[in-house]
């Protein structure tokens, strides 16, 4: 089972997170925010500092982890900006686990959908959104950078 908790960024923690950034090199690639060869504990802490929880298996082993916007400030719909599951684990459904519970979150919070972007280019995690039901509702760069961005969204 999966449980969704705020992140602390402490120790272990932190070090799990870490792991995790360097275990999935291919969307780093992609996306072009991380250099994995000079990338330290101290830059993954900045990254995740807001709005980030950590998904456990079991309530213990860090399995993954998501950056969540619960209100988006131009459209008003809750978020996931980031998912990243330990690639370590490999196709074992802690992606999905993750999801369902980000969406259970929501769901119970009376959302009536979830939006997410998928940067062109990654088609790895646009196969993977499609199969959880969500489905591409407008192309547009994204806010952080101008990339081309799928804008994917799953009613509640």
């Amino acid at each position: 089972m999966i449980c969704l908790r705020e992140a602390t960024l402490a120790g272990p923690e932190l070090d799990s997170l870490y792991g995790i950034c360097l275990s999935r090199p291919e969307y780093w690639r992609v996306s072009g925010d991380l250099d994995l060869g000079t990338l330290s504990r101290a830059e993954v802490e900045v990254m995740l500092r807001e709005d980030t929880v950590v998904a456990r298996e079991d309530g213990d082993r860090v399995v993954g982890f998501a950056q969540l916007l619960d209100e988006h400030p131009i459209d008003g719909h809750p978020w996931i900006g980031l998912l990243l599951v330990d690639g370590r684990l490999g196709r074992r459904g802690h992606g999905r686990a993750i999801v369902a519970a980000i969406e259970d979150r929501y769901r119970s919070a009376g959302a009536p959908a979830l939006r997410l972007g998928v940067l062109v280019g990654n088609e790895p995690a646009l196969a993977f959104w499609r199969a959880l039901g969500y489905e591409q509702i407008d192309l547009r760069p994204d806010l952080a950078k101008g990339r081309p961005t799928r804008i994917m969204e799953k009613p509640l």
